[in-house]
């Protein structure tokens, strides 16, 4: 079990703030579960800080993982010949077979998370078409070639227009990881100065989704898997967990990712840049 303290705030942002600087530690290094949610009460009266609990030190993966089923089933009729030693050779050759149907599900487990995550590698790709050559097209190319030239990058642009009002842009080249950054952070920067390079001039608005190594079908799968493990966890110990900071799309994708997953609610807190999605334990789907 992870080392814990219990702190309060005015809201919850202040808490962590609070937590973080007793603990000496960044939020990624920690999880949060909210106690009490900060009430502000009716002129004053009857106002309630915020009590947050903060976990950190090593987090033990295994609790995650759900043991697996199969062994139980075996165990249980083990012990039962012993109580009637009369009956012991009718129930050994009953018992000759029931290895084989035992076997038969075992495999079948194993396959169904492989064929479960075919489909999301597959998913990327997706054709796209001839470059777009239109005005806007030429703009994006016009300012993103001199922005990674003052980068020193000599990344290949390219172009398409998938729907009407969204442009698709690909930076192809190799050793393109500056031009990532840290968890995409210097992508989305680059995407949101080109944005703005180009609706800037008035026009119909356009939106740009900028990639580059297929960044952003990686960053998707990530956090779909991290969102199913978070959840696996937040119903095994009935405990709110907040996540790191994230951008509109990847909140996003967390809320999808688990709108239908049994026993979980998800909602966002605080303000952007350090917005965050807290995955929490919805006491109402157990009875």
């Amino acid at each position: 079990m992870r080392d814990f303290i219990d702190v309060t705030g005015k809201n919850e942002d202040e808490a962590i703030s609070k937590a973080l600087a007793q603990l000496a530690l960044d939020r990624d290094d920690v999880s949060v579960e909210v106690l009490e949610r900060a009430k502000s009460g009716f002129l004053g009266l009857g106002a309630c800080p915020a009590k947050i609990r903060v976990y950190y030190g090593p987090e033990e993966e295994e609790e995650i993982a759900p043991p697996p089923p199969a062994p139980k089933a075996e165990e249980t009729p083990r012990p039962a010949p012993a109580e009637r030693p009369e009956k012991k050779e009718r129930r050994e050759k009953k018992d000759r077979p029931a290895p084989e149907k035992r076997e038969r599900p075992a495999p079948e487990r194993r396959e169904r998370p492989a064929a479960a995550e075919a489909p999301a590698e597959d998913a990327p790709a997706v054709p796209l078409g001839e470059e777009a050559t239109d005005e806007k097209a030429a703009a994006i190319r016009a300012f993103l070639s001199g922005l990674l030239e003052h980068m020193d990058s000599a990344a290949e642009i390219k172009v398409y227009l998938p729907e009407k009002g969204r442009y698709k842009v690909i930076l192809e080249g190799q050793g393109l990881g500056s031009l990532i950054g840290r968890r995409g952070e210097t992508l989305d920067a680059i995407q949101q100065l080109t944005s703005y390079a180009v609706n800037r001039d008035g026009g119909p608005r356009v939106r740009i989704h900028l990639d580059a190594e297929n960044y952003r079908a990686k960053r998707e799968q990530s956090l779909q898997h991290l969102a199913r493990k978070v959840a696996g966890k937040v119903v095994r110990f009935r405990r709110s967990v907040t996540l790191e900071p994230m951008n509109a799309y990847e909140r996003h994708v967390i809320h999808t990712a688990l709108q239908d997953f049994d026993g979980v609610t998800t909602y966002s807190t605080g303000m952007d840049p350090n917005r965050r999605v807290v995955v929490a334990y919805d006491r109402g789907e157990r009875h």
